[in-house]
């Protein structure tokens, strides 16, 4: 099982925003963008700091996904 950012990269889309603009808009490092687009491991604070950027909720920019999906 693993972690899915897809939900994170729609809404972005949905918002009119790319990557360098939710960096800056959250505080995060452009390493943590680069993990969160591998589904790579983040700390729940870099976590935080988006959902207080786009103002959602966590369900809203990941899922837990099963090996394979």
């Amino acid at each position: 099982m693993g972690f899915s950012y897809n939900k994170l990269w729609k809404l972005l889309i949905d918002r009119g925003m790319k990557k360098k603009d939710l960096q800056q808009a959250s505080g995060i490092s452009a390493a943590s963008i680069a993990k969160l687009g591998r589904n790579g491991n983040v700390t729940t604070e870099v976590l935080l700091k988006i959902c207080i950027a786009l103002n959602c909720d966590i369900n809203e920019i990941m899922e837990i996904v099963k090996d394979g999906e």
